[in-house]
C-alpha cells in the first residue's frame, strides 16, 4: 500500500517525517534515507496496532489535499511502499486464545492461563 509522507528539516536538527494518511504516526531519522525507512516501519507498526485494537484502518486522502494543509506547507513529499499483507493476516482472531513469547516461567501481560 503507498502512503504520501512530508519530510522536514530544521537546521539544528535530523529529518522529521509526519504521515498525514494515518493521524498520530510520525517518525525521524538523521539522513533522508533512514527517515523514509523509519517512516516505512511506523507505518507498518501503526497499521498493526490499529487491526490489534479492532480499529479501522483510516482512509486515503489524495496527495493534493495533504498538499493544501498549511501544517505540511514547508515540507518535502515523498511516496512510500508498505507491505501489510503480513499485518492483515497473521493477527489473531479477537476471540482466539493466544501465547506471549517469554523467559519461561514468566507470564506477560498477553498470556492466558489454560
Amino acid at each position: 500500500m503507498r502512503f504520501p509522507i512530508v519530510v522536514h528539516k530544521d537546521a539544528c536538527s535530523g529529518y522529521g517525517v509526519t504521515v498525514p494518511d494515518l493521524p498520530g504516526c510520525f517518525s525521524a531519522g538523521e539522513s533522508l534515507d533512514e527517515a523514509i525507512e523509519s517512516a516505512r516501519e511506523a507505518i507498518a507498526c501503526h497499521i498493526e496496532g490499529l487491526l490489534m485494537d479492532g480499529e479501522p484502518v483510516p482512509a486515503r486522502a489524495a496527495l493534493e489535499t495533504h498538499q493544501g494543509n498549511d501544517d505540511y506547507r514547508d515540507g518535502v513529499w515523498a511516496i512510500v511502499t508498505v507491505a501489510l499483507s503480513g499485518l492483515l493476516t497473521d493477527r489473531p482472531e479477537p476471540s482466539s486464545s493466544y501465547r506471549a513469547v517469554s523467559s519461561p516461567g514468566v507470564r506477560g501481560p498477553t498470556e492466558r492461563s489454560e
